[in-house]
């Protein structure tokens, strides 16, 4: 699916929440590297500050990210939270590894979430990630996930 397709009926609003996934580019899994792990999520609260949002869920695999997303009053919109992401880690990323090179395909994901959807399941959803791949065989010995509803 190309980026203007994925575009088309994208809309943010105020207090919005979202469930959003990006990949690498070429699914590359950069992330089995630990240290580069641990950059990628540091830059989750900087995402949060900067652009007024709330990672409410999220999970960092090999390959690709799900969250689930809060914008908050007077934030930013939901493109420039996930391009505010993916860049920021990108500079780090490419800082500690001393080259320049695109780390993310240019597309993101997203579908907005309805009123009636109950949070903590797509919350496991999402945590669920790294035990369907069998990187773990319980979430508490993954070290990349956050959620406020488990």
């Amino acid at each position: 699916m190309s980026w203007s397709d994925l575009r088309k009926g994208r809309y943010s609003h105020e207090q919005g929440e979202y469930f959003v996934t990006f990949n690498t580019l070429n699914r590359e899994p950069y992330f089995h590297d630990f240290n580069l792990a641990c950059l990628f999520s540091q830059q989750i609260i900087v995402n949060e500050t900067k652009h007024n949002c709330v990672w409410l869920t999220w999970v960092l695999m090999p390959d690709h990210f799900h969250g689930l997303l809060r914008l908050n009053v007077n934030g930013s919109t939901l493109p420039n939270v996930i391009k505010g992401l993916k860049g920021s880690a990108s500079f780090i990323l490419n800082k500690e590894c001393n080259q320049q090179k695109q780390f993310w395909q240019s597309s993101f994901y997203d579908r907005a979430l309805r009123v009636d959807e109950n949070r903590k399941n797509l919350a496991r959803y999402i945590l669920a990630n790294p035990l369907r791949k069998r990187l773990v065989n319980n979430i508490a010995n993954y070290s990349f996930w956050n959620s406020v509803y488990l």
